[in-house]
């Protein structure tokens, strides 16, 4: 038993399965499962920057696409699981952000995607944007953009602040 918790507790803490779980949790957290991905991004970039090694901006860069690809994964599920549900009329929703989501969506596109990274709004556009069929290729493009605009914001923010 206690070779399996350490095994386990080792996983965890090892730097070579750091992506692994930053992805992971990235993923969740894109979903409307609750997750708190910019918590173990900045955990593993501060740890990354302390340790200041030769390999550190690889670290850093590795780091940083795999928050984005399992941040705009998660998205990109959403997406495809709203396009199994009708397209959701104006009037039929009851939350306010509900209905600005579908505002904007309808206003401004595939390209109100670029706020994809908000929380909770950014779940509620992708979503819509699946309702909406909105081109795939584009949807992609802007989700992923977006997310990772917010995973350099933090990484610089982190940066300063740290290194």
């Amino acid at each position: 038993m206690n070779d399996y918790l350490t095994a386990f507790i080792g996983f965890f803490t090892s730097t070579e399965y750091q992506w692994l779980i930053l992805f992971t949790s990235a993923f969740l957290s894109a979903t409307l499962l609750p997750g708190n991905s910019e918590i173990v991004f900045t955990t593993l970039v501060s740890q990354a920057l302390w340790k200041n090694g030769e390999d550190m901006p690889l670290q850093l860069l590795l780091l940083l696409t795999s928050a984005t690809l399992g941040n705009s994964l998660g998205s990109i599920t959403t997406y495809f699981l709203a396009r199994l549900v009708p397209e959701p009329q104006l009037h039929n929703l009851r939350s306010g952000k509900a209905r600005w989501a579908l505002t904007v969506s309808q206003r401004y596109g595939v390209w109100a995607l670029l706020l994809s990274w908000l929380p909770v709004i950014g779940d509620l556009l992708c979503g819509i944007a699946g309702w909406l069929r909105f081109h795939f290729a584009m949807s992609v493009l802007c989700i992923t953009l977006g997310k990772l605009a917010r995973y350099l914001v933090i990484l610089f923010g982190v940066y300063v602040w740290v290194g």
